[in-house]
This record gives C-alpha cells, structure tokens and sequence, in this order.
C-alpha cells in the first residue's frame, strides 16, 4: 500500500511516497480503509524533530474511512462502517496511508452529516477542545473562557464547543478572521497585533492557549481567582503551575489522548450541527510536503486534509 514516509527528520521536503506491506489487525483491532487524513502541528513536529521519542516514526492521527476488517474480540463494529478517530496518540498511528489499524475504542462512527474529509479534520483538534475545555477546566454555562489562536485548528473547534457548553468566548485573532469566528459564535475578538489581550478585556474564568511562550504568563494576568489556564503548546509550559498557584489559579501542559467516549461526544455535536470543522485546504495523500508547507506557515484557517481515496 501507498503511505508517506521520510529517511530523516527536516522540513517538509522530506517526506515521501513509499510502498509497505499492509497492516494486519490484532485482537480488538479494525483495519480502516483511510479516506482521509488530517494534518496537525504535532505531525509537523515529529516530522521535524522526532518528538518526544527522538525518532522517525509513521505519521498521522486523524482518520475517517471505512472498516476493513475485524481482529478477534472486536462487537462494536463491522466491515463496510463508517468510522472517524484519533488512533493510539500520543503512540504513532501512522494515518498517512491506504490502511491503518486501530483499536475500536479509538474510534466513533462517522457522522452521516458528514464528508470523510470534514470527519478526518475533527478528532486531534477537537478533542484537544474538548479535553482542556470540558474535562479539563469543566466550563460551566456563563463563564467567560478566552481562546487563543481561535481561528487555528483546536482554536476554532474550542470556539464552537465553548459555546455549546453555554460560555462567553472571547478569542484572540488577527482582525481578517473576525468575521469566521463571529460565523462560529465567538462573542467578543481581539487583533493581537494591534491590542495587548490581557489589557483588552474583562477577567476570565478559562483560558485555552495553543501558542505558549510569553502568552501563558501573560494570560495568567486575565484569569479571575479559581480561574484555570490549559496550555498546549510544549511540555515547558508545566512551569506555569507554579506561577499560578500563588495567585489561586490553576495551570498546565495538557496531551491530548486517545478516547472513545470523547469521540462520540465529538460525533454527537458534529451530528447535531453544533461543530463543524472549516476545511482550509485539501490536497491528495502524495501531496503531504505540500500539506506540511502550508501548515508550517501557521497562517491557515482551520484544518488541512490529505484525500487518500474517493
């Protein structure tokens, strides 16, 4: 079968279609026939450092496709279902391919609302949301939660179950995206280029930061005593707990993980019409330097996708 695979680590040129023997499930397994493949920065960061593991690894998360086969022990699902998922992370899946295999817990149905691309663009990114907003912070209806980067891929997402979950969403974009974030419910938008946010709005009671750097100290400065602050950017981030202890608050690094539960509250809001992942651009499995490319620039508005089959 076709996959992407790379001999170094580097920047997106390094990637390449390879051939390698098709994957054979194992017990409580499915082999999932991909038809899409979602790229997220995590992918870029392991293409380009190895990660956390120091090593080339198959890369890829997010996945919609089509059950294939079943391994032993396997109830839940059935050759010829529809499925979406975020298999094994932060374990590599390798979701760049024609096959991959996955624990049936890593994975929901697919919701028929849905095209295989929009499916394969929701489960790294949303439930990153929805673990930092929901299990995380356990945002409560009325309570005002502040999102960085919220027209990004976890941003825009975060924007939408924030407001399903009844909250005051303020989110941090520069002024173009207003209008898309405004489209998802976003109540108020600062242009961070032009406005420093901690000095821009009202106390908070959330804050979700994608970015990390000086943006985590500097959000701790919104947050209303009790208020929690859940950084994803890099495992440097766990020093901010010890900042925001003093104050009252409550900060940290957050992994998001596999979860089958996750992913039906994920599928569940999707089929209801309340989360919707914007598709910045689309390009076929063989194009994935390219998808690298342009997620590297962090200039993109929501997800970008890999097509693997019709």
């Amino acid at each position: 079968m076709r996959a992407i695979g790379q001999d170094e680590f580097g920047g997106p040129e390094v990637l390449k279609v390879i051939e390698v023997a098709r994957p054979v499930p194992g017990p409580a397994e499915v082999l999932v026939r991909v038809h899409a493949a979602g790229v997220n920065p995590t992918d870029s960061w392991h293409r380009a450092t190895g990660g956390l593991a120091g090593a080339v690894i198959p890369l890829g998360w997010d996945v919609s496709g089509v059950v294939e086969e079943v391994g032993a022990g396997v109830t839940t699902l059935a050759p010829g279902d529809e499925v979406f998922g975020m298999p094994r992370h932060p374990i590599p899946a390798g979701t760049y391919a024609e096959y991959v295999t996955s624990s049936a817990r890593h994975l929901a149905r697919k919701p028929a609302r849905l095209s295989h691309q929009q499916a394969a663009a929701l489960p790294l990114a949303g439930l990153t949301a929805w673990q930092a907003l929901v299990e995380t912070a356990d945002i409560r209806p009325g309570q005002r939660v502040l999102i960085h980067a919220a027209a990004g891929g976890v941003g825009h997402l975060a924007v939408q179950i924030a407001k399903a979950r009844g909250a005051h969403v303020i989110g941090t974009a520069r002024s173009a995206k207003h209008d898309f974030l405004r489209s998802l419910g976003a109540d108020e938008l600062i242009d961070y280029t032009e406005a420093e946010f901690e000095n821009a709005i009202d106390p908070v009671d959330v804050v979700l930061d994608a970015i990390g750097g000086a943006y985590g100290p500097r959000s701790l400065r919104t947050l209303r005593p009790g208020g929690v602050l859940v950084a994803l950017a890099s495992p440097a981030e766990a020093y901010l707990a010890e900042q925001a202890r003093p104050l009252g608050l409550r900060a940290g690094f957050m992994i998001v993980e596999a979860d089958h539960a996750g992913m039906r509250e994920i599928a569940a809001l999707a089929e209801a019409g309340l989360l919707r992942a914007e598709l910045d651009t689309v390009l076929p499995l063989e194009q994935a330097a390219k998808a690298h490319e342009l997620a590297d620039s962090r200039r993109t508005t929501g997800k970008i996708v890999l097509s693997v089959a019709d």
